[in-house]
């Protein structure tokens, strides 16, 4: 237990660090910014309502009357420069690319800021976690959040981790979620590949096994942590194609090292065997599938995009988003800036359903 050891190892300097989230911040541009946001978000002020970004959506004429499953994956450092969606010769993610052609994708999503914690926390919310050195999850002033998805009347809601919620307080943020059912370290039958649990695509086959015998619409989640130090590859993935790439042209691409770019590969991989393994059971038709990130990588894009994007580490923001529906939705490709707290709203626009939008996004396809 991570909390455990750090406690043992000086409890003194764990118990004063504490101490920084007696108060709350409060200190914030919300208020300054009120007029401009609410235009550029449509929203109606009504004279006494509580939450003053409240807007309820009603149904719109291309919202899908079948009731359709929803499977949203936030992918471990899924950086879009290193991707094959960007024009990366490396090819890294030849499989989603494909996907992505056939989906509705935006080329240019941008989380509001790094970290994993702060991206689960905004796509869930609706609402940017923008701290530099903290983050939202951790502090009981802030985790407890609204979130659109419990305005997904009749579905059952799942969440499926390869390692513990209690990292980064995620179990205070799944929380909000009522009546969801989340699976993590210990409810599974794979071994943990390291410390971030089982593998993904292991973590795939068994949400796949889940969501397979499911009588009611579900929305399920699912996190990778693959894609991250120390980019170990289980050894029982025999098919999974390792080339070898010089030195040179992994760093003018935007890769480190070897090792990274087979751990970015390997989700690409994990992608294809859980989505060949999603069309031969019934749900898969009727389900709309999100892929997004939880924060890109800072690194050398130049060979890819314009310098600013290096410069000022937009490289750390930038991830793919797809949904993906071959049998509901028509292929796009979208190339306005968009954001990790519009898909929530997103998604709910797409169903026959009424929802309460409290959130700073916006329906994309609206």
């Amino acid at each position: 237990d991570e909390f455990k050891s750090n406690l043992a190892l000086n409890p003194l300097q764990n118990f004063f660090t504490t101490l920084r989230f007696r108060k709350a911040d409060p200190h914030n541009k919300a208020a300054e910014y009120y007029d401009t946001i609410t235009r550029f978000l449509q929203i109606q002020k009504h004279p006494g309502q509580t939450n003053p970004y409240s807007r309820l959506i009603q149904p719109g004429s291309k919202a899908f009357e079948s009731q359709p499953n929803v499977v949203l994956v936030i992918c471990e450092s899924f950086s879009m420069y290193k991707s094959s969606m960007s024009g990366n010769p490396l090819n890294s993610t030849p499989y989603f690319n494909e996907m992505c052609n056939n989906g509705i994708f935006f080329e240019r999503c941008f989380t509001p800021t790094f970290g994993t914690a702060r991206g689960v926390f905004a796509t869930l919310t609706g609402i940017p976690d923008v701290q530099l050195s903290k983050f939202s999850t951790r502090n009981e002033e802030s985790v407890h959040q609204r979130t659109i998805i419990n305005d997904f009347d009749g579905y059952e809601k799942f969440y499926f981790l390869g390692g513990r919620s209690q990292f980064n307080n995620f179990k205070g943020l799944f929380a909000n979620i009522n009546g969801l059912h989340v699976y993590e370290e210990g409810d599974y039958k794979a071994a943990n590949l390291n410390v971030w649990g089982i593998s993904d695509k292991n973590l795939f086959m068994a949400a796949n096994d889940v969501m397979a015998t499911q009588k009611k619409p579900f929305f399920a989640i699912i996190q990778t942590a693959d894609n991250h130090r120390p980019f170990d590859i289980p050894e029982e993935d025999k098919d999974f194609e390792r080339p070898v790439i010089a030195n040179e042209e992994l760093l003018k691409y935007g890769f480190e090292n070897l090792k990274e770019f087979h751990a970015f590969a390997y989700t690409d991989y994990c992608i294809k065997k859980f989505m060949e393994a999603a069309k031969t059971k019934p749900y898969f038709s009727n389900t709309i599938f999100v892929f997004t990130g939880d924060h890109g990588v800072e690194g050398d894009a130049t060979a890819i995009y314009p310098q600013a994007w290096t410069e000022q580490r937009l490289s750390d923001e930038h991830v793919p988003l797809l949904f993906y529906a071959p049998s509901l939705l028509a292929p796009q490709k979208r190339q306005e800036a968009v954001s990790q707290i519009d898909i929530l709203p997103t998604i709910a626009g797409m169903m026959q359903q009424p929802y309460l939008n409290t959130t700073l996004g916006r329906d994309l396809l609206d």
